[in-house]
Formats: structure tokens, sequence, C-alpha cells
């Protein structure tokens, strides 16, 4: 992977030009209202960068997943009024994402325009080069600031950039450094908290990682798998029963290169997933027939005393169902155990998705040295793979 050869915004040339930024403004709605504004605010100062210095903006985004329909509630609308709000500008919000229409807002005065859904468009997720040619011929260069994005190659992250002059927005840039930088620079020890249900998306990421950290915490329904495979009776907790052999292999690995691999010695036991559920905190030996939920506070305890002890934390999954508050303690004895690192001069990243949405519930966003806002792709750099949209900017942008 070419290190920082990423084209910046000061490599392009954008006064006087329609600029396409694609961003990432696939936020959450209910009933046409915004309940989390988020990545809106983290697109603006991308936006507002670029308005200053002369462009004006055909600004791109997906919404869910429509499946290159039209779904009336998908509509990017509501985006464009709080973008207009958040940049102070008039943003024009259009009901189509390429054609006649959409080229005459491009080549008026409009300072920020606003295409409709890309994905209502089939040619986005195949990557269509006629659409990602008509993408493109509404602006005179291209700025990606959509990390969240980046490790799909659908047409306006990879089909563009191969038209136009590109650059990386801030964004984007920021995150792809500040993620790299753990598996290029990081300072020991160093340290892996890894949780979330699927061991199977985080193998890639365990294999990259065993080259790098010093010690390796697993929580989690994924713990599971692992306990499993280190052949621990774990009740009807989910395993990945397909995983249990390349899980095994991982672990061995592991202690053949003397890294520690933390794993649960207590959960919270219930009789199922729900809220409600009878349950109890137990070692882990006496499950039973229940499931575990959540670590058990011995297990957060010696977790907590790990992670304060490194200087690199890299921290992805919850260790429990935290969305219910009963299975939320050990999710949260995490987090303050990682902010308490901060505090003490450790370098913390805390990959997006759910260990986002646990640190947003306890307030804690900005207790972390940088909180990433792409879930899968923030795993894929992880994994030590190029995404498709970063990997088309080093080779056909500005500065390329």
């Amino acid at each position: 992977m070419t290190h920082g050869s990423l084209p910046r915004l000061d490599d392009l040339d954008v006064d006087g030009k329609r600029v396409i930024v694609r961003c990432d403004l696939n936020v959450p709605l209910k009933g046409g209202e915004i309940t989390d504004d988020l990545r809106i605010r983290a697109s603006v100062p991308t936006l507002e960068a670029l308005l200053e210095r002369g462009a004006r903006l055909a600004v791109c985004s997906h919404l869910g997943r429509p499946k290159g329909k039209v779904v009336d509630e998908l509509r990017l609308a509501p985006v464009g009024t709080r973008l207009g709000e958040l940049l102070d500008r008039q943003v024009q919000s259009l009901d189509v994402t390429i054609g006649e229409q959409v080229q005459k807002a491009c080549d008026s005065g409009t300072e920020v325009v606003l295409l409709e859904n890309l994905r209502f468009d089939p040619g986005e997720e195949k990557n269509d080069p006629g659409f990602a040619s008509a993408l493109a011929a509404l602006g005179q260069a291209y700025v990606n600031d959509a990390f969240g994005s980046s490790h799909r190659a659908h047409a306006s992250v990879v089909g563009v950039p191969e038209r136009l002059p590109s650059a990386a927005g801030m964004l984007l840039a920021e995150e792809v450094e500040k993620l790299e930088r753990l598996l290029h620079d990081p300072e020991h020890p160093f340290i892996a908290v890894l949780g979330g249900a699927k061991v199977s998306d985080k193998l890639g990421v365990i294999a990259n990682l065993l080259e790098r950290v010093d010690a390796l915490i697993v929580g989690g329904a994924m713990a599971f798998t692992l306990l499993s495979a280190r052949g621990l009776d774990v009740g009807r907790s989910r395993v990945e029963g397909d995983r249990v052999d390349e899980v095994r292999a991982v672990l061995e690995t592991a202690d053949e290169r003397g890294i520690e691999v933390l794993l649960p010695t207590d959960v919270v036991a219930a009789d199922g997933p729900e809220e409600g559920a009878a349950h109890e905190t137990v070692p882990l030996g006496r499950i039973g027939d229940r499931m575990g939920v959540d670590i058990g506070p011995e297990s957060s305890d010696s977790f907590a005393q790990k992670i304060k002890s490194a200087r690199t934390v890299l921290w992805n999954g919850p260790m429990g169902i935290f969305e219910i508050a009963d299975y939320a303690a050990g999710t949260e004895a995490v987090a303050v155990a990682v902010a308490d690192a901060t505090k003490g001069g450790a370098y913390t990243v805390v990959g997006g998705g759910d260990s986002a949405a646990a640190l947003k519930q306890l307030g804690m966003t900005d207790s972390v040295s940088h909180l990433s806002t792409g879930g899968g792709a923030s795993l894929e750099l992880l994994e030590g793979r190029d995404l498709p949209g970063v990997a088309v900017l080093r080779r056909e942008g500005a500065g390329a």
C-alpha cells in the first residue's frame, strides 16, 4: 500500500469550477425526520473549504438500500434542508440523479446542488460506465469525502474519478491517515479490542493485526466461537461452527508469536437475547443451557487493566447486547478504559458502527483520539486492503 500519496484538496484546481463531491450522507430517517445528523456535519468542513476556494458544488450520496428503484422514503430532500442550515446557504435539492434537468442546474450559477439518491439508479451499484460518464459530465473536478462508502466499487466512488481530476476530501484523508497509523506506526504496547456478533467479519482484521499487536482482547458474541475453538462449553451462545477450525488456527498463530489473547472468564448468561429475559452473571463454565449476552465484571476488570497499560488502542465492536441496559455493563467498562487510556496519552481509535453508537449512548464520543465514521470501510482498511475508492485516487488523482 503506497503511503501518504493520497491527493488532497490543495492539489486540485477548483476555482470557478463545478466540483462533484461524493459525501456519505446516509443518515437515519424516521418519518422523513433525520434522527442523527453526524454524517452530514462531518461532510461540512470539506464543502466549506471548496466553496471558500471558489468552487460550485454538485453534492451526491446514497441513502439506504433502494436497490436501483425510486423509494420516496429514501429521498435526499430532508438531507438537503439540513445541509443548507449547516452551510448557511441555499441548497438546491434535485429529485433526479442525472439527465438534462441536473445538467442545467450544474451549469447554472447555483452554489450548492444536491443530486437525488444515487442508488435510485441501478447504474450506481453496478459501476455502469454510462452512469459514471453521465455523473462525471456534471462537473470539472471530483472530490471523494465518503470514507464509509469507499470500500464499494460503485460508479460515484470509482467510475467518476477515473474520468475527472480528483482528490480526497478532508474527512476521507483524515480517516485513511488515522487508521493507517495503526498499521504502519503504532506505539507499543498496541492492544486491539474486538467485539460484535460475528467472528467471520473480523478474521481478516485479526490475521493482519496479529503481525502488529501485543495483545488481543475479544468480547461480544464473537468471543464464543473463540472459546469454543479452545474446547470450552459455551451453552447456547452464538457460535459460528463453520469457522471454528479457522479460529483455532488464528489462536495457534497468536500463541506461537507470544501474543496474549484475552477472552471472557465470566459472562452474563440469559435465557434469551431479549430485554427482560431471566439472566445472571456466572463463571464461563456455568452457562448451562443459556446464552452469553455480555461479559461479566471479572472479564471487564481484566480487559480494562490491559487497555489502561496500552500506548495504542483499537476498539471495534461491543462486548455484549449493549442496546439492552442489563447487557451493557461490559461495553461501558471498555469505553471507560479506552477513555482513561486516551487521557493517559495513548493513541486510541474506535471503529465505526456499533462501537460508535455505544460511545454516543454513553456521551463519550469526544473521549478517544479518533472515532471512525466507516464500519465496513474501516475494517477493510485494517485488513491491510486498499479500498477501491482510495486506490483510484492514489492512481488517478490530481497529484498522481
